[in-house]
């Protein structure tokens, strides 16, 4: 029986119902719905589901977005158009299977015995012979060989020769007969695992929305305070959804994702998380995250410990919890200010302490708040990260630009590419930089920032460690960091001192004095006014505090400040063929007065003097950089992490999946079913015995063959079927 690609043929009724019946259970139909859902599945895994819808404007843009979001992209499992393909596909292929089942069932069980001895000369596999035995004892013999090989056999005796007086003997056998069966088992397997999926997916959490009346939560607020038209039953027979319990804390509500909101599921028992525990790599990435867990039974008030780790879930009561992920569980966190963007009078810094998650406003100048250089801002806690690797490599700087073929090894760069999947052509180098915090400063128009600083000074290679304050305006950007030095302590004080005293109009005057006074000798009294008034007002342009025609202003009307407002000073003021030594020296002087500004604020701090060495001169470079840098942040301050309290959180998914054993029956037909219909063949064997035509003795034997696929294995079978079965060797 070979299986036939067209479907039901209805011989009565309507010409449009009979070719509907006969497409929807055909085939090639069938391949055609499953085509489609393997193209499906493909977009679901490249694109993430059920992220925030924000997410995907930033990374497609509005149009593509919205229209992605029409068509269901981002919950694509659940789109009514996937679950209406696989309602099709389950319907197309079990008509497949109720077409072909019984005619596979009906060739199981024949031998196909009445074939003519005319239709052995056809087949490709054929043999004829002359055996010296009757044909009685010739059947006998070949039967019981076949039978002990592992065939199936019939005899039939029937009539032979011109006149049909003499007794003839048909011996017929089959083997293989499992590669049918496994047609059954793969097609059967298709509608299990369609079936098991439609169970374990959101059907039956979008029929209780239609006809329950349930609806998607999109507000705020504490979950016990939702309403119950937003709630799912313990009694839910199949659902997925998301529990997240901090440390110390119990849940037993968890959050179904929707595309307009969150349904709510309640547990029959509550999740108390004891202790989250997580390994990390070298490279910094989780190696083992687990939560010692007890569950709660709300009914009978039994507690249950548990251990749930990746890939090894707790069950109770039919629910499987599985180990998602984590997240930061209400950590707190002590922040302290540093001003960025002070001039004139010198700001405040201030210490503020706040949640993971939670917000806090900052009002300029009200009572009890920090003064901070805006009228409104409200400060969002977002992520508290514990551990930062990072690499510090060389990225193959020192290697050469492979434009210059001296410096090209063609042999060390196919050796760097090539053998195991571990090798890399750079070499890493992997350090963990320590806690940072990530906040949002948010105006009181709405619009936010998000910054991320580091708690501990980070040494980027050159042997200066140096505080990083990163910015961004919107997640799809990478965070543009600003470096301020650390002093010999590893903290910010030294530029803090550095940074106030620029903002001060009498320090600055102390400092150039003094800067005058060790760089021109004594004697000559006029060369240190001239010095001094350089230095003064090079300081003064440094800072930002002049303001004059030399001096050029943006857009927002703020005098320029830092080296940009140097450079805009020698191109107005300096011919161009002199700019160059013009330059150095401005430099020369700026550097020379900072070092006693800084001085200064040490001395007046009670701090011990700076000591003119090389970690000093590499503290005063990467502090002037830093102070030309620093009003181009964007933001009145920079939040510097100064203590914190963590708190961990484990995220579990909790699933009621009754199609899961379904679909396990059906991955296991489908390996079996697969396994049959490629590696077992189908084979007949045919002996057609009948005596001499002649009074001799002897019996005239036509043997053939036939097979479901020609392969090299079925010419061997054949040769030596045919040696031990009509003895050619011998005869």
């Amino acid at each position: 029986m070979t299986a036939s690609t067209e479907g039901i043929g209805l011989r009565t009724g309507p010409r449009a119902l009979r070719a509907a019946v006969e497409l929807l259970s055909s085939m090639r139909f069938s391949i055609s719905l499953l085509s489609l859902i393997c193209i499906a599945s493909i977009i679901g895994t490249v694109l993430k589901q059920g992220e925030p819808y924000p997410n995907y404007v930033n990374q497609f843009g509005p149009f593509w977005a919205e229209f992605f979001s029409a068509v269901g992209l981002y919950s694509l499992y659940s789109a009514w158009w996937f679950l209406l393909i696989l309602a099709f596909l389950v319907t197309s292929t079990s008509l497949c299977i109720a077409r072909n089942a019984p005619k596979i069932f009906v060739d199981l069980k024949t031998f196909k015995e009445n074939i003519r001895e005319q239709s052995l000369q056809a087949f490709g596999h054929r043999a004829e012979t002359v055996l010296n035995e009757t044909p009685d004892a010739a059947a006998r013999r070949i039967g019981a060989m076949l039978a002990g090989g592992g065939w199936r056999v019939k005899l039939q005796s029937r009539p032979s020769g011109p006149n049909g007086t003499s007794p003839g003997w048909m011996v017929a056998a089959k083997a293989g007969a499992a590669n049918k069966i496994g047609y059954l088992a793969a097609h059967s397997a298709i509608v299990l695992v369609c079936i098991g999926g439609l169970l374990d997916g959101d059907l039956i959490v979008r029929a209780q929305m239609l006809l329950h009346g349930k609806t998607a939560y999109s507000g705020g607020g504490m979950i016990a305070d939702v309403k119950p038209e937003h709630r799912l039953a313990q009694s839910n027979p199949t659902f997925r959804a998301n529990l997240l319990v901090a440390e110390g804390t119990r849940a037993s509500a968890a959050i179904l994702n929707q595309p307009k909101g969150v349904l709510i599921q309640d547990l029959p028992f509550a999740v108390e998380l004891k202790k989250f525990i997580v390994e990390y790599y070298s490279t910094g990435m989780p190696k083992l995250f687990a939560s010692e867990i007890v569950i709660h039974d709300l009914q009978t008030g039994e507690q249950t410990p548990a251990r749930v780790e990746v890939n090894h879930p707790a069950n109770y009561k039919g629910v499987e919890i599985y180990q998602s992920s984590f997240d930061d569980g209400g950590s707190t966190v002590r922040l302290r200010s540093f001003p960025m963007k002070a001039q004139g009078a010198t700001a405040k810094p201030f210490e503020i302490e706040g949640t993971i998650g939670s917000s806090s406003q900052l009002v300029k100048n009200a009572a009890g708040t920090p003064p901070v250089d805006a009228e409104k801002m409200t400060l969002e806690y977002t992520a508290l990260r514990v551990i930062n690797v990072e690499n510090f490599g060389d990225n193959g700087a020192a290697s050469g630009s492979g434009v210059d073929v001296r410096k090209v090894d063609l042999r060390e760069s196919i050796d760097a590419r090539l053998g195991a999947a571990n090798k890399v052509s750079t070499k890493k180098t992997l350090r963990n930089v320590g806690p940072s915090i990530s906040y949002k400063l948010r105006d009181a128009s709405g619009q936010a920032r998000e910054f991320q600083n580091y708690m501990l000074p980070v040494d980027t290679g050159d042997g200066l460690p140096v505080f990083l304050f990163g910015s961004r305006d919107s997640p799809s950007e990478p965070f543009r960091y600003l470096r301020l030095p650390a002093d010999e302590n590893g903290a910010l004080d030294g530029f803090a001192l550095l940074r106030r005293a620029l903002d001060d109009p009498l320090m600055r005057k102390q400092a150039v004095k003094r800067y005058a006074d060790q760089a021109i000798d004594p004697a000559r009294p006029a060369l240190s006014g001239q010095l001094a008034a350089s230095a003064a007002r090079v300081l003064e342009i440094f800072s930002g505090a002049q303001s004059d025609q030399g001096v050029k202003t943006d857009t927002g009307g703020k005098v320029n400040s830092g080296l940009q407002a140097v450079s805009d000073f020698l191109e107005t003021n300096v011919p161009e063929a002199e700019r160059a030594k013009a330059g150095e020296v401005l430099v020369r002087i700026l550097n020379g007065a900072l070092f006693e500004l800084a001085q200064l604020s040490r001395e007046q701090a009670g701090l011990k003097p700076l000591e003119p060495n090389e970690k000093t001169q590499g503290f005063m470079m990467q502090a002037v950089l830093a102070l030309s840098d620093a009003p181009l942040y964007p933001a009145p301050m920079a939040m510097q992490l100064a203590s914190f309290n963590q708190v961990q959180a484990s995220v579990f998914q909790v699933a009621r999946a009754p199609g899961k054993n379904i679909v396990y029956l059906g991955c296991a037909l489908l390996i079996l079913g697969i396994f049959a219909m490629l590696y077992i063949r189908e084979r007949r064997v045919w002996v057609w015995l009948a005596p001499q035509s002649d009074a001799g003795l002897g019996t005239r034997a036509t043997m053939a063959l036939s097979t479901n696929r020609k392969t090299m294995d079925t010419d061997r079978e054949f040769d030596a079927l045919k040696d031990r079965l009509l003895d050619l060797k011998r005869a």
